[in-house]
């Protein structure tokens, strides 16, 4: 049980700085390089704003315990998307295989967080 539980914080701290914190701070100290990473894919200057907010959320719901279960899977949902359709943009647009695999990578550590977060509610429920 500890061990899922570290692994699962682990995975999880990892989500939630790669997804939630850095590109919040971006928003906050670097406002011009909000696009930067949206623009080139041809993506509207709006959608990068929608898309941190909903990442910063997402990763609040998956990092606070007392998060209901259900609204917890659409949040892991909702990031495992995002981080599909950031593949599918670079291998479209820009065919850079650097940022075609860092998606990739984090979505197998937030599969990890999501695994564990199973087993871990398995655990507490008695099930």
């Amino acid at each position: 049980m500890k061990k899922n539980k570290i692994i699962f914080w682990v995975a999880t701290a990892i989500i939630i700085l790669w997804e939630g914190i850095m590109p919040l701070s971006t928003i906050l100290f670097t406002p011009e390089y909000v696009t930067v990473g949206t623009r080139p894919l041809g993506y509207p200057d709006y959608f990068a704003y929608a898309l941190i907010i909903c990442k910063a959320l997402g990763t609040l719901a998956i990092a606070l315990p007392q998060t209901p279960s259900r609204l917890k899977e659409w949040a892991y949902a909702g990031l495992t998307f995002s981080l599909i359709f950031a593949f599918i943009s670079h291998a479209c647009v820009d065919k850079n295989i650097m940022y075609m695999l860092l998606p990739i990578i984090v979505l197998a550590i937030l599969m990890v967080s999501y695994t564990f977060n199973r087993k871990l509610n398995l655990n507490n429920n008695g099930k």
